[in-house]
């Protein structure tokens, strides 16, 4: 089993502002979702994000390596 830390995410959020991800904890965050098979809905949570948010990442993600296959296509949109 491989173990995955992630850091980078801002921490002490005010109400209403954006936090803001860098690029090292977006691309772990998806590297756990495709490692694992855990659903997008469950790493969200377990990071303490959005899961919209990191379904935006896996797209992304998907959208740039050419993958994107019916099924993964369609667990986002499940999602």
């Amino acid at each position: 089993m491989t173990t995955i830390l992630i850091t980078g995410a801002t921490a002490g959020v005010m109400a209403g502002k954006r936090r803001k991800f860098d690029a090292e904890f977006r691309e772990g965050a998806v590297r756990i979702v495709a490692e694992t098979g855990k659903p997008i809905a469950q790493v969200a949570k377990d990071l303490g994000i959005n899961d919209r948010t990191l379904a935006s990442w896996v797209s992304r993600a998907h959208r740039a390596s050419g993958a994107g296959a019916a099924s993964e296509i369609g667990e986002l949109a499940r999602l």
